[in-house]
């Protein structure tokens, strides 16, 4: 017969074997779940993945398909011995000429893209007058916005002096800033182009305008390379969703930063600052209004 004091031994080693199991099982039940949340978050980016690409696919293909037939239109016809005028025939080849640089505008994105993102992009930097990047970029897109009637105001402080900048890439951002802000404003609507100095030398751009905006998730969605914001209007434009994350990286390889305000509705403005000397860039945050920098 065993003592008092043998029982409570007894008891306490139970109960120490109980927990033990009881924290076995907790810890493979808790491995379990997190093991089962990492497949499923896997999954849906995976997922995610497939329609990104799928998406892109479909864009890449309707944006090669449409200049392609245009060409291949406009050369059948202009072959045909007296088919067309010659008045004609200068209208056809300026068609074509469009078509041909909108096909290598395409091209160039994509491979800049696919540079961006192996890190093999490099700059080519040089003392460059804020004024004339912005001239030539509105020189760039001035058919886009004449098309749709719309103004665009350029207004730069007077104070503005020259930047270390790649020319041709801080051009390119404002022309894709510019057609994305041509492309979802409305025809007679107004886009604002600003630019100042900030204190260590570089410079602040702002492109405003008074189009459809976005929500927070959409923001998200525009930054991502190959995707395009699945809004009735976006889906009527032309594009392969690469405007604004190459204006993003391009920015981000200067050393600056790009940020995005808009709400829906209430137009957008992107902001982007190019330091006078190399510096890191802050990565992207949206605010619960739909704000991202």
């Amino acid at each position: 017969m065993q003592g008092p004091g043998a029982l409570s031994r007894a008891a306490k080693r139970q109960k120490s074997s109980l927990l033990a199991r009881y924290s076995e099982t907790l810890g493979e039940m808790m491995l379990r779940r997190q093991t089962e949340m990492a497949i499923r978050a896997g999954r849906q980016e995976a997922e995610l993945n497939a329609r990104s690409k799928s998406g892109f696919l479909g864009a890449m293909s309707h944006e090669l398909r449409t200049p392609l037939n245009a060409i291949i239109g406009f050369s059948d016809m202009m072959r045909e011995p007296g088919a067309v005028s010659a008045a004609d025939n200068a209208e056809y080849a300026g068609h074509i000429a469009k078509a041909g640089r909108r096909l290598l505008d395409v091209v160039s994105d994509v491979l800049d893209m696919s540079k961006l993102e192996s890190g093999s992009l490099a700059l080519t930097k040089a003392p460059v007058a804020i004024a004339d990047v912005a001239a030539a970029a509105a020189e760039q897109v001035k058919p886009d916005f004449d098309a749709k009637k719309q103004l665009l105001d350029v207004r730069l402080d007077r104070s503005l002096r020259e930047v270390e900048i790649d020319h041709k890439r801080v051009r390119q951002i404002l022309v894709n800033l510019l057609s994305n802000a041509s492309k979802f404003t409305a025809s007679g609507g107004r886009v604002l182009l600003m630019a100042r100095p900030i204190a260590d030398g570089g410079v602040t751009i702002a492109i405003a305008d008074t189009g459809i905006g976005m929500t927070h998730e959409a923001i998200m969605l525009a930054l991502k390379p190959f995707t395009q914001v699945d809004t009735s209007r976006a889906r009527t434009q032309e594009g392969v969703g690469l405007g604004l994350p190459l204006a993003l990286g391009l920015a981000r390889l200067h050393g600056g930063t790009l940020h995005v305000e808009c709400q829906p509705n209430s137009g957008t403005t992107v902001v982007v600052t190019l330091p006078g000397r190399a510096g890191g860039a802050s990565p992207i945050s949206v605010n619960a209004k739909g704000r991202a920098a």
